[in-house]
């Protein structure tokens, strides 16, 4: 059975430290975990036991990289899952996912919510650019349908009038067709749909708003 021999913690950061086993360095942990697992100089450790820290150390790195990156930016699931695959294995990563659905860390739902909120309040965009947005965010289809059916036919509309005016001011052709191509474009590009485009154009052009 193996023997530490040394625990010093890291110069460079005092959360962790390297474990030394047969005056041989073996691996570096959380220090936390030293205190955990009851781990001292001269102790005898079998392969099993360090196998099990090691283990519970990358979950615990696995979880801290999910934490300061959530502090970041809010992140969908699939998003998560795609960043912190890139440095641990399934296993953990599944592990931390759950962690964080647990304590709402993650949440879709409430994700797509918030940007759908934003999209239509701020950004004053139509459904098809928003839900480009949700795709491109990781967001589950099934989320990004509930958010799209909530946003008001209204509201969307208005949206759409807002950013007609704005567009047909800088418009500097008097051509009445021109005029509209060129708003049509530019909802289109936006993200409403035919209909919400056509009722934005009729009203900005007969003053109806």
């Amino acid at each position: 059975m193996s023997k530490i021999t040394a625990i010093e913690f890291q110069k460079k950061n005092k959360d962790r430290v390297n474990l030394y086993v047969d005056d041989e360095y073996l691996l570096s942990l959380y220090a936390e975990l030293i205190y955990k697992y009851n781990l001292e100089k001269g102790q005898e450790v079998d392969k099993d036991k360090l196998v099990e820290i090691l283990k519970v150390d990358e979950y615990e790195k696995a979880k801290n990289k999910a934490l300061q990156s959530i502090t970041r930016t809010e992140k969908s699931e699939k998003k998560m899952r795609e960043k912190l695959l890139k440095d641990f294995d399934e296993d953990i990563v599944e592990e931390v996912i759950e962690f964080l659905k647990k304590y709402s860390l993650v949440d879709d739902e409430r994700f797509a919510d918030r940007i759908v909120a934003n999209d239509v309040n701020f950004k004053k965009v139509g459904k098809n650019k928003i839900k480009q947005n949700l795709y491109s965010k990781g967001i589950g289809r099934e989320y990004i349908e509930s958010a799209i059916s909530e946003i008001d036919r209204d509201k969307e509309l208005e949206n759409a009038i807002y950013l007609a005016k704005k567009k047909i001011s800088k418009i500097k052709s008097t051509d009445e067709r021109t005029i509209k191509n060129k708003l049509y474009q530019h909802l289109a590009y936006k993200g409403f749909d035919y209909d919400t485009i056509n009722s934005a154009i009729r009203r900005v052009l007969e003053g109806e708003d």
